[in-house]
């Protein structure tokens, strides 16, 4: 027959594989193939009959007798040389040496050297190559003797010396009359007893055999148990909720299941498993699994096949099956093989196939391998193996998401718990450092995760060492900003798991590090994880107040002290905020090493602790309760501390302990001197300054508060309390500082009694009386009406401030309160505007003094950018127009360019309604009665604010009919004085007309009398640096309209 592989002759396709031109050649090749394969048909003819007459001349191997064997001096048989052909390419193959292979391959093309059965057919396949030479390596040629006794050599090894001693080594000739009948007796025994003893070996291979396999499978299903118990507890329950002990290396130490073998009870370690559906149960017997666990050799001896009744020879039959089923020499086929004849254990055939199961998985299902990976490479006996299984597990996912991050850390845990520290040291660490410069930022953020989750599992010089230099390198190399949120997590854990005080200031650096980071998640991660996990450290080394609170003082104290140089808020902002993290652990610290911390451990009947006796925290690990140890804890620290603090009250000459003396005498006169040099200019400063000052008054309670912050900030706020002179002398430097604000911010609104509210509110109108009497920056007063406006419990409060400043005596004090109005009713309900603002603006609007009516005009302009409701908007539009009909003169200009200006800042922002029917007629009046003005310095000064107020209404939607009655001709009235007075403002404002007009009328081309590009350009850029009084936002719409014409 032919071969399968072989192709005919009548099936060649030439009409597909050829054309016209070559149709002769191809027919002339195919000839020459179909003679070839004949060919080869008659060789394998001829290769049969010659295997059939080796197989039966081949002589029979003998051993010999010298140690090494002498090299064969006859001819190689083409048998031999065929089956070497075939073992030495198949181990090129296997060893990656496929050049070689191929030149082997063309110098043998008489032999298809990569079929076995070209070989010779019925030859049983050789192992390889490198088995056979292990096997010869290994074996052990013994000197023998050949002794005839009866029929057929004997082998005894190392003969007796005295023959004679030993009936068995006798010959027939040695043996005396008679005995011959003894020995053949003594030797039947012998084979007796020696076949019952194999029986009884071999009964007992079989049953531990079985109970091998019983161990195996408590073990996997105990191994599968503890990792779904560690990812439900992990996923639900955190993973530190509970650490294992350093000590203990593997979970196999905890408990074991007993088996039972004929009444005797053994004890197996197999690991501890939690009861569960799959878990076996603890007494298990042989019995229990008869059914479902059966040896190899059990199954050939109790599976009967049942035979046909023909007479058909054995070989017909065998070769019969050969031809059905075709011997595979591939990897699977040999896996496959294995199965039926192996006692290896499962994991043995997982770790095999693993590796070229996982490439064939797609992308997206890949981390359902992962419990199998795990299992396996915890219980796996070859390192090396185990490292390929890790490996794969790291390398299982192109780029993890977050979920399936979480998953593979889950499932490292669980591995770490079960192998213990050293294997974790060796087995884990290894993959995650191949991959902390990987190309993809989810892996190399997966390595920082690992640092942090592995922590608790790795030995103690691990963490201190490597992993700890693993996490300093990501955090000040990798760009990705998630990845250095992950290393700063990581970093909080590890710190938490170190006990080398020598890697605080490593640590330190580390967290300097961190905060001066530009990312927010590496900031915010920061505040949550590392900073709390540090602050616990310093304050068990005693160093968070001399080193740490210190440090970051001291670089608070250097951004805003130092002369002539530019405030960094940035900078300032994370100093501040990491002082304001700290200061849970500043005051646990102060409790700790209090006198009467040993008194407080012995008190079982503390109160619990008032809700909100503590500010609210970034995150729980910088709670005072959490960090203690638990409400329980601290409640009765907090009772002694506040004794004791009433105790110092009461007593002035008491010294308070030497950690309490810190905070008094060290840190508060800082943070005042800081609060003193901060400017009002910077309002996120003073914000980030006023909160650290309220945090720390907070915790620290309303008798220190009271009683220690409180007087030292009176004491530099004393200028306010002296005569006029005074305060004008040292208040233009104290208050045009932070000091104000932080104050009322920072300390009187810690807490919200009424009688707090009082002292918040006399406090609030003295500083609004002393700055408008002494005609001093109201800089300070804004920053802080700003501040409390944005909180609606102290609106009331604040109205009722403004009020006192509405009916004083003052016109400076009346005049500051309609300022502080337009600040103070952003963010207010307009119920309470309606009531209570509105009327006190009527009020000013119509005071003797002209400067009080000009200062409404903003807190008017703020209503109409914040209320919807129509009645209060037409009282405004009143209020508005009245003063539009207050007769000429000086005091008449200044109001029109305060309205002016407030139209075109609350303009945008307005009801389209209002703006249509009052505001564009409004411009437009003004700007026609603007031509009439005689003064060209009055009148520049109002086209000024006129061209401010229509380029911000440009970019507003204006209905056609406003468009043509008050629009475009109030721009034509400011180009007429724009012509006279701006010649940069004129080019500008008839692009502008140009615009609205080919809007209006809808021309497809633009007239050509408007300006060219580069015209407007050049104009554009002298009309920017000749008029400093435009605003941003001006300029942004100038920039964006001429961009359009372009």
């Amino acid at each position: 027959d032919r071969a399968g592989s072989l192709t005919t002759l009548d099936s060649l396709d030439f009409a597909r594989y050829s054309d016209d031109g070559n149709r002769d050649v191809d027919e002339r090749v195919a000839v020459l193939e179909f003679e070839l394969r004949k060919a080869r048909e008659t060789i394998q003819a001829l290769r049969t009959d010659l295997t059939q007459a080796a197989e039966t001349n081949t002589p029979t191997q003998e051993k010999n007798n010298e140690e090494q064997i002498p090299a064969c001096e006859d001819p190689m048989r083409p048998l031999e040389k065929r089956a070497l052909n075939f073992l030495v390419n198949e181990f090129l193959l296997k060893n990656e040496f496929k050049l070689t292979s191929i030149t082997f391959s063309d110098e043998n093309g008489e032999q298809d050297i990569e079929v076995w059965d070209d070989v010779g057919l019925n030859i049983p396949k050789p192992p390889d190559l490198l088995t056979l030479y292990r096997d010869y390596g290994s074996r052990i040629v013994l000197p023998s003797d050949t002794l005839d006794v009866g029929v057929g050599p004997d082998l005894v090894e190392n003969p007796d010396p005295n023959p004679a001693d030993d009936p068995s080594s006798l010959t027939l000739g040695d043996l005396p009359d008679g005995s011959l009948a003894e020995v053949v007796k003594e030797l039947n025994q012998l084979v007796e007893r020696l076949r019952h003893e194999n029986e009884s070996l071999t009964a007992q291979i079989r049953q531990l055999e079985r109970v091998l396999i019983i161990i195996r499978i408590c073990r996997y299903a105990a191994l599968i148990d503890s990792i779904n118990m560690t990812l439900h507890h992990i996923y639900y329950e955190g993973l530190f909720d509970s650490v294992p002990d350093h000590e203990t290396n593997s979970s196999e130490k905890n408990a074991n299941p007993n088996v039972t073998l004929q009444g005797e009870t053994t004890r197996s370690n197999v690991g501890s498993s939690p009861p569960s559906s799959s878990s076996p149960p603890d007494n298990l017997t042989l019995r229990d699994v008869d059914d479902h666990v059966i040896s190899e050799q059990d199954m050939d001896d109790q599976v009967q096949l049942e035979k046909p009744k023909r007479k058909l020879p054995e070989t017909f039959m065998r070769t019969l099956m050969q031809c059905c089923m075709t011997t595979s020499n591939s990897r699977l086929g040999c896996e496959v093989a294995k199965i039926a004849d192996s006692e290896k254990s499962v994991i043995s055939v997982l770790g095999r196939c693993l590796p070229h199961i996982v490439p064939n998985v797609l992308l997206a299902k890949r981390e359902e391998l992962i419990p199998v990976i795990l299992c396996t490479a915890c219980l796996h006996p070859e390192s090396k193996q185990r490292d390929e299984l890790l490996n794969i597990l790291f390398n299982l996912i192109k780029r993890p998401d977050e979920q399936q991050r979480k998953t593979i850390l889950v499932g490292c845990v669980a591995f770490a718990r079960h192998v213990g520290p050293a294997r974790a040291e060796s087995e884990l660490l290894p993959q995650c450092w191949e991959q902390i410069s990987h190309k993809y930022p989810e892996r190399r953020e997966l390595v920082a995760e690992a640092c942090g989750v592995l922590a608790p599992y790795l030995p103690m010089a691990i963490r201190s060492s490597l992993v700890l230099s693993m996490l300093q390198q990501m955090l000040h190399e990798d760009k990705t900003e998630t990845v250095r949120e992950a290393s700063v997590r990581s970093l909080g854990v590890v710190i938490s798991y170190i006990d080398d005080p020598d890697k605080y200031f490593q640590a330190f650096d580390l967290l300097l590090m961190a905060l001066r980071d530009t990312s927010e998640r590496v900031l915010a991660a920061t505040h949550q994880t590392f900073l709390p996990a540090f602050g616990m450290w310093a304050c068990e080394l005693g160093r968070v107040q001399t080193h740490l609170a210190n440090s970051l003082l001291s670089k608070v104290e250097t951004a805003v002290l130092e002369e002539n140089s530019i405030l960094d808020e940035n900078k300032l902002h994370q100093y501040i905020s990491a002082l304001q993290s700290l200061v849970p652990f500043l005051f646990l610290f102060v409790l700790q090493t209090s006198p009467f911390a040993e008194e407080a451990e012995a008190c079982t009947n503390a109160p619990q602790i008032e809700v909100g006796r503590f500010p609210s925290t970034a995150c729980r690990l910088a709670e005072v309760t959490v960090a203690a140890g638990g409400p329980e804890r601290i409640s009765s620290l907090l009772v002694l501390y506040e004794r004791r603090l009433d105790g110092l009250a009461d007593d002035p000459d008491t010294q308070a302990w030497e950690s309490m003396r810190w905070i008094q005498h060290n840190m508060l006169p800082r943070l005042v001197e800081v609060a003193c040099k901060i400017p009002v200019t910077s309002p996120s400063a003073v914000h980030d300054l006023a909160t650290f000052v309220s945090t720390l008054c907070r915790t620290f309670g309303r008798q220190f508060t009271s009683g220690k912050v409180k007087p030292l900030f009176q004491k530099h706020l004393v200028a306010l309390q002296n005569n006029p002179d005074a305060a004008a002398v040292t208040a233009t430097s104290l208050l045009a500082k932070a000091t104000v604000p932080v104050y009322a911010l920072g300390i009187l609104t810690c807490y919200t009694e009424e009688s707090d509210r009082k002292l918040l509110s006399s406090f609030m109108e003295d500083v609004m009386m002393k700055l408008s009497v002494n005609q001093l920056p109201l800089d300070s007063l804004k920053v802080t009406f700003v501040e409390l406006g944005a909180n609606p419990a102290y609106h009331e409060m604040l109205l009722a401030v403004l009020w006192c400043g509405v009916v004083h005596t003052s016109p400076q004090v009346r005049c500051t309160a309609a300022k502080m109005f337009e600040l103070a009713l952003r963010g207010m309900h307009e119920a309470l505007i309606d009531k209570r603002v509105a009327p006190a603006l009527v009020t000013l609007s119509s005071d003797p003094e002209f400067s009080v009516r000009i200062a409404t005009i903003p807190a008017l302009g703020a209503i109409i950018e914040t209320v919807t409701q129509k009645e209060l908007l037409e009282r405004v539009k009143m209020q508005l127009a009245s003063f539009l009909d207050d007769g000429p003169g000086e005091e008449q200009h200044a109001l029109q360019l305060e309205i002016i200006r407030t139209l075109g800042r609350v303009g945008p922002n307005a009801e389209p309604r209002f703006r249509d029917e009052f505001m564009l007629p409004s411009l437009h009046v003004l700007s026609m009665g603007n031509n009439q003005q005689a003064t060209d310095g009055k009148r520049m000064e109002v086209a000024v604010q006129l061209f401010e107020a229509y380029s911000a209404l440009a970019c507003c939607f204006i209905g056609e009919d406003v468009m043509v009655q008050h629009f475009l001709p109030g721009l034509r009235a400011l180009r007429t004085d724009m012509e006279h007075l701006s010649h940069e403002h004129e080019v500008i404002l008839s692009s502008m007309i140009k615009d609205f007009e080919f809007k209006l009328d809808g021309k497809a081309t633009a007239d050509p009398s408007l300006p060219s590009p580069v015209l407007m350009e050049d104009a554009k850029n002298k009309f920017f640096s000749k008029v400093g009084q435009l605003t941003t936002s001006s300029s942004t719409v100038f920039t964006s309209m001429l961009k359009r014409k372009k």
